[in-house]
């Protein structure tokens, strides 16, 4: 990857980033209130769904940025030369490309995940006092990164795969917008099959510290919505989630591809 390539990858996944959380923080905000303990309304219900927004600002520029830098630095590597090199493995090299972008994007988007969750449960709290609260009490969490790459692992290879399989179609470069639809489809998939995931770790980091569920043992978590909550438990919040993520996929993706192009 030449400079011109690793700057249009930085500003393009960054615009990508902004674009989505800003335009879509209130379906965000209604699904983590579905997910938490207290209960949808006890969470604020409908009220102030912005509840957060700062800290969603402030990180996905960043985050969003390192991530795609990450994704395409690592694809460039891997399929120049070698075993991974091959059409045929290109979904490995993808999940792989995915996860590393997954493990050094999360390094600044967790932080500001927990405040803006813990603000999105608690609207009477203001942003800054969550994050001091959050400072004083515990460290972040990092297992925030274990349950975002089981969903990258299934969406990146997911929306090449179909990028791919259009373009041998149509035998000309993908629109934008079809790499959007693409992005929609992907995201909607993902999100569904790692909806329990999704609620463990909404629970996790909503969890008071020094409670059984704020240890991050997954399975116990898991296991205690099975068991309280059932089946319907695993997948609360599944239908405003794969919402949120395939319209956010559609407008993330997209926005990549188009300001990718452009720079380009």
């Amino acid at each position: 990857m030449d400079r011109r390539e690793f700057v249009a990858s930085l500003v393009a996944g960054g615009c990508a980033g902004m674009c989505v959380d800003l335009t879509l923080f209130p379906l965000d905000t209604i699904k983590t209130r579905l997910q938490s303990q207290q209960g949808f309304y006890k969470a604020g219900g409908f009220r102030g769904i912005y509840a957060g927004v700062p800290s969603a600002a402030v990180g996905s520029f960043p985050s969003a940025a390192a991530f795609f830098v990450t994704y395409e630095c690592t694809k460039s590597l891997l399929s120049a030369r070698g075993a991974l090199a091959a059409p045929h493995v290109a979904p490995v090299t993808h999940m792989l490309a995915a996860s590393l972008g997954e493990i050094v994007a999360c390094l600044i988007r967790v932080p500001t995940e927990v405040v803006k969750q813990r603000t999105q449960a608690s609207p009477l709290s203001t942003t800054y006092r969550i994050l001091l609260a959050t400072l004083r009490e515990e460290v972040c969490h990092t297992l925030s990164t274990v349950f975002q790459v089981p969903f990258s692992l299934v969406q990146f290879p997911l929306w090449e795969y179909l990028k791919t399989l259009w373009y041998w179609r149509q035998g000309h470069r993908l629109y934008s917008w079809q790499a959007a639809v693409c992005g929609a489809f992907a995201g909607a998939v993902a999100a569904f099959v790692t909806t329990p995931l999704d609620v463990a770790k909404t629970r996790i980091m909503l969890a008071k510290a020094g409670s059984a569920t704020a240890s991050g043992y997954i399975p116990l978590v898991l296991y205690d919505v099975w068991k309280t909550r059932g089946l319907t438990g695993l997948f609360a919040g599944s239908l405003p989630r794969m919402t949120f993520i395939s319209i956010g996929g559609f407008i993330f993706l997209g926005a990549y591809d188009k300001v990718h192009h452009i720079l380009l």
